[in-house]
């Protein structure tokens, strides 16, 4: 149980770090959704990324690495790490010298692949620039996203997006039910990085004694993710 609530707890934190990456470029007003457009199109344009993010949360922090190009990826947190090459996701957890295999459907892609997402918006939720505390930052653009669906979680998420480069600087996640915020901050963010495609890929013989479970053959119902980040 530990295990599975670590891995769905990465998923949904990774999914709150790409869900910019996917809005298409229109407008040219600069309104909240403008700088989404924005920031995706920077993204879009720089080619390979690697991410170094920090994340705080009411259990504590821990810090993690995101590699990606095009809609392949890689995520390395504590004593986790995940590879998916746009069609087979392997997710490998240390502390069970295990590694998970699976394909992705489109909606647990939602929380995983960086060109699965539907802009948060389209999906229930309301946009709006605003400010922090009560002032407008000359830095950074500040963008709340609110669930009008009150069953929806997270209620709310907070983005904080650089007004130079157009580029995500900080998450706020406010889970449903929850009086805890989790904050996730972008550390380092390096562009026009270049991997094979072997370095999506799940390789067994850098962990040969891992168990390797293919979830592919097995059938389950799917599990939505919890309403605390627990």
């Amino acid at each position: 149980m530990v295990i599975y609530r670590m891995m769905k707890l990465d998923k949904l934190l990774l999914g709150v770090l790409l869900l910019l990456f996917a809005v298409p470029m229109s407008a040219q007003q600069p309104d909240a959704k403008n700088i989404l457009e924005r920031t995706a199109e920077a993204f879009r344009k720089a080619g390979g990324v690697k991410l170094a993010f920090t994340v705080n949360e009411q259990q504590g922090s821990y810090a993690g690495v995101l590699y990606l190009e095009g809609e392949k990826f890689v995520v390395e947190t504590e004593g986790m790490k995940t590879w998916f090459d746009g069609h087979t996701q392997w997710s490998y957890v240390a502390s069970a010298d295990e590694v998970n295999v699976s394909e992705p459907t489109q909606e647990e892609l939602q929380t995983l692949n960086p060109y699965a997402w539907l802009s948060l918006y389209k999906q229930g939720y309301r946009l709006k620039l605003s400010s922090v505390g009560g002032k407008q930052d000359k830095s950074v653009y500040y963008i709340t996203m609110t669930a009008a669906d009150k069953r929806k979680d997270p209620e709310s998420v907070y983005l904080f997006v650089t007004k130079d480069t157009y580029r995500l600087h900080q998450v706020d996640l406010a889970p449903r039910g929850s009086k805890y915020m989790t904050t996730i901050l972008i550390d380092s963010y390096q562009t026009g990085q270049s991997y094979p495609d072997s370095f999506f890929v799940f390789d067994k013989k850098a962990y040969p004694t891992a168990e390797v479970i293919d979830m592919r053959s097995v059938s389950y119902t799917h599990l939505t993710l919890p309403t605390k980040l627990e």
